[in-house]
């Protein structure tokens, strides 16, 4: 407990509380000094204290797996591409390749995935960091490889038309801004759809940054955003929906709370808080099994999830310090690129390639040749670009500052 010792003056009892002037103090001791022994300190709690890491090469190789689950799951695993002359193999896949197709079935919580990663790596990233910092981050890792992305399936949808209708050019423009969902605007790209979701986060990340991410700061943000997700629903008020994103903020929490883990050590509030996550995200995975996919079960969904916050724990509180694979942050780097261009040109070319080859092989060389050209993105688009938009917005905020000093 901290003592104030500013004032000068004493309040005795009586009436009106008469003010006697404090007596000098002498600064000489009037005794030599001791020298005193610390002893043991009482037990009180205090706060968490950082604990340095290694960089998470494990966290990159995680990513690299889910951007394949995903992959996997939109050529061979969805209830389109089962379905009798569907547009991109003709007849249900699982007549094809039944067991691929049933492994393949339960590739969408890749995407479940990505968001507990995120909700980690942005928590991460942004400790000690300025909003302006965040910012900027944010522009220079989403965009260049997003907009490349639009331009290419585009390019694709032109050249090899009869499996996915093409946009309007006025709503394919809207796309480069990704904020078409706001305006009901179709995606160019199905996929885009969880850009929205990381956007809403980070617009409500952004709140904690600009007030300096402390742990207490950051366990505050996940139980009032928790408890805006669950009363989001029967509030019906679509406002409060649209902030709290029940669908996903789960996951994101999930994310916030493994990193505090990484960072301060794990205690019974943040196992709280993750085991509340995992509570509520094994129901969101069976709404979207009953909403969306119909292909896959609840109970292997769950177990995925289990293994992989389990995984994700072991990776926070320091089990997988000693991998150090250099070639995983290349890995790491390519989930992203991946993710956006793989599904409508990909499946688009198994449409056009189908009867040229065995379908499993189709399917390998497929991706492994979206692999590749992920490298060539994350390398010829995204550094380049991140940089020269790193440099003008640097330079944008300094004028701004200039302007209002």
């Amino acid at each position: 407990m901290r003592e104030a010792h500013s004032g000068s003056l004493i309040v005795t009892g009586g009436k009106g509380g008469r003010r006697e002037p404090l007596p000098q103090l002498d600064d000489r001791p009037t005794q030599p000094l001791r020298t005193v022994r610390p002893g043991p300190r009482p037990s009180t709690p205090s706060a968490p204290v950082r604990r340095e890491r290694p960089r998470l090469y494990a966290i990159d190789g995680i990513r690299l797996v889910a951007a394949l689950m995903v992959a996997l799951h939109h050529y061979v695993g969805t209830y389109r591409v089962n379905q009798p002359h569907n547009a991109i193999w003709g007849r249900p896949v699982s007549d094809i390749m039944p067991t691929v197709f049933h492994v393949a079935t339960y590739g969408w919580i890749g995407v479940e995935i990505f968001f507990v990663i995120s909700g980690f790596v942005i928590c991460m990233s942004c400790w000690g960091r300025t909003p302006r910092q965040f910012f900027t981050s944010r522009v220079m890792r989403l965009y260049p490889a997003y907009w490349f992305a639009i331009a290419f399936t585009t390019a694709v949808l032109v050249a090899l038309p009869g499996v996915w209708d093409r946009m309007r050019p006025r709503d394919i423009l809207l796309n480069f801004t990704m904020l078409q969902a706001g305006s009901k605007v179709g995606n160019v790209d199905g996929v885009y759809w969880t850009l929205w979701s990381e956007l809403r986060f980070y617009l409500l990340f952004l709140v904690v940054v600009a007030t300096g991410l402390t742990y207490r700061k950051v366990v505050l943000f996940c139980c009032v955003w928790g408890a805006a997700a669950m009363l989001a629903p029967v509030a019906k008020f679509h406002l409060l929906e649209l902030i709290a994103n029940p669908e996903g903020a789960w996951y994101f929490i999930a994310g916030l709370a493994l990193y505090l883990m990484h960072r301060f050590g794990q205690d019974l509030l943040l196992w709280g808080i993750l085991g509340m996550a995992w509570l509520m995200g094994q129901r969101e995975l069976g709404l979207r099994i009953d909403e969306v996919e119909h292909v896959s079960g609840w109970r292997g969904s769950v177990a995925i999830f289990t293994v992989f916050l389990l995984v994700m724990v072991a990776i926070a509180l320091g089990a997988t310090d000693r991998v150090q694979w250099k070639w995983l942050v290349t890995a790491g780097a390519m989930t992203y690129p991946l993710y956006l261009i793989h599904y409508v040109a990909g499946t688009t070319l198994i449409h056009r390639l189908k009867d040229t080859m065995d379908a499993r092989l189709l399917v390998a060389v497929v991706i492994v040749g979206f692999m590749a050209l992920s490298w060539l993105v994350h390398r010829f688009v995204e550094r380049p670009v991140a940089g020269l938009m790193k440099r003008g917005l640097d330079t944008s905020f300094a004028r701004l500052r200039n302007a209002g000093s």
